[in-house]
């Protein structure tokens, strides 16, 4: 078990005379003293506001509530809290008032494509599943700030059990991302009840769980719970580190707990002015991360949430950091840097341009240096002839069958499975309907 530090001795007794270790480690301590209004805000950071800002931070925290573990608050920086990257992701800040024109409720439009209550299916072949409202830190730049934290809501059974009825109706869904709120502060038995259901689905073959659980109260990953957890492989857990400051000697015990568990881990970052948007700061943390089995999955680009505007970086910030760290360190350190479609059209991928121009036979590539290079297309490859048809492949396909999935999009244009010569978006959703 990672050191109790002196600044986390002084948290605990601030809270509660006579507290120690024990009280310290165990994570329902932890939530039951979460920081939920200013006044306790300040007297266990030491920080403390000019009463005119106070006005505003109790105005901030109506809109959006607080809350942050006595762990997370414990690594606040004190001193220079104004310029700490944990402090501004964790407390208040007036800026979250302000509505820029670009702001909507759900940007990602979660709440249109909801077949059954807390699912949204709008991949083909998975569904996200939002199965909690709490979480144990309210991150300041979350982008479902409409749901999370205006109460500590954990669905029933019964709620839960129509999403669950409704991937065993789906055959083509075979992963489903458990997320929330955080889906690691569900009880034990809830959890492993939830599990049990979604494992007894013949064609579920993946279950994913979105967790940030190791950076806010890494005491959570209990011996039982990794148990629990172990039992219904294949389990990915994807968490949400953002800063270097956040990877503890406490986080890394945790994720080392996951790691040894079985579970694949990935990391999901968020973009965000003045915390993380710094070549230097992302190439600390990713190399953090793999030092500690997690493989960084995903670098956001912050969605358009409303309050979110002073976090947001230009699109071009999030490719420099990709310039910084492709070639200049491991292929497998590198994130996928993603803008989550406004309007729920998913996730768009942007890389720098390494592919600078082509004819028949010739690609012309750019190296992570600058350096230009031709690559010579093969003149004697000829595609499979089967037009998209898997009985008619003369390739043996190990059992994949086109028919399995529906091809939409480009994917149509490229299969060759008809005369398809354009595709159009099946819907257009007016900024109006989104905003409302």
């Amino acid at each position: 078990m990672a050191l109790f530090k002196e600044k986390q001795k002084q948290v605990a007794r601030s809270i509660e005379p006579g507290a120690g270790e024990a009280q310290w480690y165990d994570w329902e301590w932890q939530l039951k003293h979460s920081v939920r209004d200013n006044i306790t805000f300040e007297k266990l950071s030491g920080i403390h506001f000019e009463e005119e800002e106070k006005a505003v931070i109790e105005k901030t925290i109506k809109k959006f509530p607080l809350c942050i573990t006595p762990y997370y608050l414990s690594l606040l920086d004190s001193a220079n809290y104004r310029d700490d990257p944990l402090f501004k992701q964790a407390f208040p800040s007036p800026p979250e008032l302000v509505i820029d024109s670009a702001d909507m409720m759900d940007p990602l439009q979660e709440d249109l494509d909801c077949p059954a209550p807390g699912l949204t299916h709008r991949y083909p072949d998975r569904v996200l599943f939002l199965v909690s409202n709490a979480c144990a830190l309210y991150c300041r730049h979350c982008t479902r700030k409409r749901k999370v934290g205006a109460e500590n809501y954990i669905p029933s059974r019964s709620l839960v059990a129509k999403g669950i009825e409704y991937i065993e109706k789906t055959p083509q869904i075979r992963d489903v991302l458990l997320s929330g709120g955080d889906p690691l502060l569900l009880p034990d038995d809830y959890l492993d009840w939830l599990l049990t259901r979604l494992r007894r689905i013949p064609h579920l073959e993946i279950i994913r769980i979105g967790t940030r659980i190791p950076v806010a109260l890494p005491f959570r990953i209990t011996d039982n719970l990794v148990n629990i957890l172990k039992k219904y492989h294949p389990l990915w857990i994807n968490t949400h580190f953002n800063h270097p400051r956040e990877m503890t000697p406490e986080a890394a015990e945790a994720l080392g707990k996951l790691a040894d568990g079985g579970f694949p881990l990935g990391n999901q970052s968020v973009l965000l002015a003045g915390i993380n948007d710094c070549p230097h700061i992302m190439r600390k943390l990713v190399h953090l991360l793999v030092q500690h089995r997690v493989r960084p999955y995903y670098l956001y680009q912050c969605d358009l949430s409303e309050g979110l505007s002073h976090f947001r970086t230009p699109v071009s910030k999030g490719i420099e950091i990709l310039e910084h760290l492709i070639g200049h360190t491991s292929g497998f350190t590198v994130p996928t840097f993603v803008v989550d479609n406004p309007g729920g059209g998913g996730k768009i991928p942007l890389i720098p341009n390494y592919l600078l121009s082509w004819s028949p036979g010739k690609v012309v590539l750019r190296n992570y240096l600058g350096g230009v290079s031709v690559y010579k297309e093969p003149g004697s490859y000829r595609p499979p002839k089967c037009g998209d048809n898997c009985n008619q492949c003369r390739l043996e396909t190990g059992g994949a069958n086109a028919d399995e999935y529906p091809r939409e999009g480009i994917a149509h244009l490229l299969s060759g499975s008809d005369n398809t010569l354009a595709a159009r978006p099946t819907k257009i959703v007016p900024l109006e309907k989104i905003k409302n």
